[in-house]
């Protein structure tokens, strides 16, 4: 009776110990999550939408703002959009035609509470630094006109990068590092390892002439170590904190290699 009433003591310890390690390891978990999601990233989407003086419309291409927009907002990440003007940016209508659907988009079309936010984003001169751990651009030509000149925008991605924060951006994106400079007063993308939407596939788009300058000749004039892969492929270039993408296709893998940062 003696050893009966022992191993039902022992049974009840063992059940005992076993519920506390499995209360600690949920406890574990839910912290991690909770560390994740108060994570913050700031998304700055052009303003502009006149493809220079062809009389047709740009702005953002969809597929480079939904992917990563998405792979972040699933993985529990906080998103401010925000814009030099602020409301609603313009799309590029050519990215909602039927050759450029992806799952990205398709969510993105039929998502109407992400086209709200959307159309509100925050004017870019009223946001900090501070209150972010990353920043991201989606491409699209208007980059190339607004925020490769905007003083508010330069002066936020010098600071997220001077202050070790990721900055990425994809496509025609890098447009941002025109005018960016380091704390030792080089260009930021100096040495670096970057990539962002190619001289044969701007040709390829028949735009070599319409645009206000290449982001491939850009990037290498400020001594940018460019590279880039097949063109209309996925391929992202990691350099310390700087993340960028060649193309629409490299928009996920941008998001991917964010995430691993934050």
């Amino acid at each position: 009776m003696k050893n009966i009433v022992i191993v039902i003591l022992a049974m009840t310890l063992l059940s005992s110990c076993r519920g506390k390690d499995k209360e600690k390891g949920q406890q574990k978990n839910n912290n991690q999550e909770s560390i994740i999601k108060m994570k913050k990233v700031l998304f700055v989407l052009t303003s502009h939408e006149d493809l220079g003086t062809t009389g047709h419309k740009t702005g953002f291409w969809i597929e480079e703002f939904a992917a990563p927009y998405y792979k972040l907002k699933d993985e529990g990440i906080e998103i401010t959009l925000a814009s030099p003007k602020g409301g609603q940016p313009p799309i590029d209508p050519k990215s909602n035609e039927p050759d450029f659907q992806t799952p990205a988009t398709v969510r993105f079309n039929n998502d109407k509470e992400t086209q709200a936010i959307l159309a509100q984003t925050v004017k870019l001169e009223t946001v900090k630094e501070a209150d972010y751990d990353a920043i991201f651009y989606p491409g699209g030509h208007g980059p190339l006109w607004d925020l490769a000149e905007d003083k508010n925008s330069i002066a936020l991605i010098e600071s997220f990068y001077n202050n070790g924060k990721p900055v990425a951006a994809v496509c025609h994106a890098p447009a941002v590092f025109k005018h960016t400079k380091r704390a030792d007063g080089k260009p930021l993308v100096s040495g670096k390892k970057i990539t962002g939407f190619s001289n044969s596939e701007e040709d390829a788009v028949q735009l070599t002439s319409i645009v206000p300058f290449l982001v491939e000749d850009m990037l290498q004039a400020n001594e940018g170590i460019y590279s880039k892969g097949a063109d209309w492929g996925a391929y992202m270039v990691e350099d310390g904190n700087l993340i960028t993408g060649q193309n629409p296709a490299s928009s996920e893998l941008v998001a991917e290699k964010l995430m691993t940062k934050l």
